[in-house]
């Protein structure tokens, strides 16, 4: 099958933790502006409607959303009509937290995937997902969802591309980390590697700025199915917009003589 195109989008909105009514309304307008460039994939960052960097696990549970609360409504009804916007939260599931990542249409609920490899100090405020991210029907094709540190694993994205993603959606929340002059940050380059590896197009959206001393990468992009940047915000913050070639999942094809999966040879990687 011949490749389509599919315009995506990837928004920072400003995110103030702990201000969940401020923060549910900065993304709500980031969802509208990037509908209204014409995307039909919108990617916010992980724990966009409540900050990262809790006091406590009250104020974590304070910032907590449950899945069927009517707020959600606001952003669903800026999505036009065949659009997903992928979007972290905290999530209130009664006696445990989860940082999860809910895929919203104008009219339903699509899923919603729990972040599975908790990094640092996450593991004091959420329970871990029982899946290594997940593939989710959606109206613009199989979206695959990872959450921040589950894309350190070569084996989580490589799993969605097996599963039949076509292209995966990666809120993350990258601090700021020392790099030699002149190169993109780590989980950027490993982002482009796992998208060239398994010709998986990725749209990260990333925190910008300062929370409570913690500095943020910036590290919002665009990477297309061949591992290079199609698009990122011009300075920190904002919004990337891009159409991006989007394969059949069946289609791994390096012509003319090989196949990225018909080629790999599992039963030596054991």
């Amino acid at each position: 099958m011949s490749p389509r195109e599919l315009v995506v989008a990837a928004t920072s909105p400003r995110i103030v933790v702990g201000e969940v009514a401020a923060n549910l309304e900065a993304v709500r307008a980031a969802v509208a502006d990037a509908a209204h460039a014409g995307a039909r994939l919108i990617v916010v960052p992980e724990l966009a409607l409540s900050g990262y960097v809790f006091a406590d696990v009250a104020e974590a549970r304070s910032a907590a959303v449950a899945r069927d609360d009517p707020r959600w409504e606001a952003i669903a009804r800026e999505l036009p009509e065949g659009a997903v916007a992928v979007i972290g939260y905290a999530e209130d599931a009664g006696p445990r937290l989860f940082n999860t990542a809910a895929l919203l249409s104008r009219v339903a609920r699509l899923g919603d995937y729990r972040k599975s490899h908790l990094w640092g100090e996450e593991s004091m405020f959420f329970a871990p997902g029982d899946t290594a991210g997940a593939v989710v029907e959606t109206p613009v094709g199989r979206i695959g969802v990872a959450i921040c540190y589950d894309n350190e694993f070569p084996e989580v994205p490589r799993r969605l591309a097996l599963a039949g993603a076509e292209v995966l959606a990666l809120p993350v929340n990258w601090p700021l980390v020392d790099r030699p002059a002149g190169e993109r940050a780590p989980e950027t380059i490993q982002a482009m590697a796992a998208a060239r590896s398994s010709r998986l197009a990725t749209v990260i959206a990333d925190r910008h700025g300062v929370e409570r001393g913690v500095v943020w990468t910036g590290g919002t992009a665009i990477i297309d199915d061949d591992g290079w940047i199609a698009a990122a915000p011009e300075g920190s913050g904002g919004s990337a917009v891009a159409t991006l070639r989007v394969r059949h999942p069946s289609d791994k094809s390096l012509p003319p003589f090989n196949d990225l999966f018909a080629d790999r040879r599992p039963e030596l990687y054991g």
